[in-house]
């Protein structure tokens, strides 16, 4: 097994084919898409080749289709599993990282009328309304699921949750009182 440097987006790729068992590039894509994407974005594009990195490193191993699209498969080696559970067994004490343009915009909503800055407001509770009915949906359709594999899926999707409510009664209230000078 080749030592490399792993990056957040290789655990991702070993996180994803250890809980499927086995995975393509293009399913690697589609469950970021569907689940991580929502809290966690990153370019997609990576999905693609990290995983032959990572089978050339032992962590992976791929099978490739015989004939047809020759479709490359991963699975998880027993290499690529101890290097997920070292790596999520680190602690984590990043800030949680908040790049909003509509919170920048109202930073300097000095420049703009209260009825400006009202508009503005709304627009965003509009836009986080319309993000909580997305992943208030999603939970609905985890229901479906057996709760002992989607349970940690659904915690990171409650903190979704939490955090759009948060937005948005936090923008309701900018609409309704726009910051005095």
């Amino acid at each position: 097994m080749a030592s490399i440097g792993l990056t957040p987006v290789s655990y991702v790729v070993l996180g994803f084919v250890g809980r499927a068992g086995s995975a393509t590039p293009y399913d690697l894509k589609r469950w970021a898409g569907q689940s991580i994407g929502n809290f966690w974005p990153f370019p997609h594009s990576q999905l693609y080749s990290e995983p032959a990195r990572l089978a050339q490193a032992g962590l992976l191993e791929e099978r490739q289709e015989p004939a047809g699209r020759r479709r490359r498969t991963y699975s998880l080696t027993d290499g690529g599993l101890t290097a997920l559970r070292s790596w999520l067994r680190e602690p984590t004490v990043e800030h949680t990282q908040i790049r909003d343009l509509a919170l920048l915009k109202l930073f300097f909503g000095q420049f703009l009328s209260p009825e400006e800055v009202a508009a503005h407001a709304r627009v965003q509770e509009a836009a986080h309304r319309a993000r909580l009915a997305v992943f208030e949906a999603i939970d609905a359709h985890l229901t479906d699921h057996e709760p002992e594999k989607i349970a940690h899926a659904r915690a990171t999707l409650r903190m979704g949750l939490l955090s759009e409510g948060a937005f948005l009664r936090f923008w309701s209230e900018i609409a309704q009182q726009p910051p005095n000078a």
